[in-house]
């Protein structure tokens, strides 16, 4: 493992760099503005557990085939496009009004949606997978005993780092969202996350193997 000052200076970087606006941030954000705390906060949990598949998938050398398979990188690209652009159609098709309270059954249902959408949206995106396997080895020794080992305890410790951030994101959201001014313009914000989920898809669409 690290040095302490090498693993800080690795939490840290984690810490910025989730702080990053992205798709992720976006699921997170709209699904508590719609949906309430618990409802952002199952989307946040989504996004995290995504990030495990990816990190996962990194080490046991899925970044490496996406990164020099133009085809395998293609097919997961066009595939996470395909379910921004329905994210960011479903937005836009959304009703307004001000979100309203669930109960029972129908706020497990909503849940359950929202960790789904949150770690489709994140497994989807192939630039992830890529981005572990750019950034992690930076913080490996050279001459670690067990390279894999060591970038799968940074990727669980990126990934636990980044659950307060995610979840910071949904509660910030969730208390906007209790104001009455932004309650009256849901519909217009609906609008907005669709659009950013749409530009993100073609973001997407447009990304090329590199990190």
């Amino acid at each position: 493992m690290p040095d302490t000052h090498t693993l800080l200076l690795f939490i840290g970087a984690g810490w910025l760099l989730n702080l990053t606006p992205g798709p992720d941030v976006l699921c997170i954000v709209s699904h508590a503005l719609r949906g309430g705390r618990r409802v952002g906060v199952a989307a946040a949990l989504g996004v995290v557990a995504g990030c495990f598949v990816h990190v996962l998938g990194a080490a046991l050398g899925l970044g490496v085939l996406l990164a020099g398979s133009a085809l395998a990188f293609g097919v997961l690209k066009w595939a996470g496009a395909a379910y921004l652009f329905w994210m960011g159609a479903r937005a836009l098709l959304q009703r307004g009004g001000q979100a309203t309270p669930l109960a029972g059954a129908a706020v497990s249902a909503d849940l359950a949606g929202a960790f789904r959408r949150g770690f489709t949206t994140n497994v989807l995106n192939p630039k992830v997978v890529i981005f572990f396997l750019a950034f992690l080895p930076q913080f490996i020794a050279p001459d670690a005993a067990n390279k894999t080992a060591v970038f799968l305890a940074l990727g669980v410790i990126f990934n636990l780092g980044s659950l307060p951030v995610n979840l910071g994101w949904a509660w910030a959201a969730a208390w906007m969202a209790g104001h009455p001014a932004v309650q009256r313009r849901l519909h217009w914000l609906d609008r907005v996350a669709g659009l950013l989920f749409i530009g993100f898809g073609v973001k997407l669409l447009m990304s090329e193997r590199a990190v």
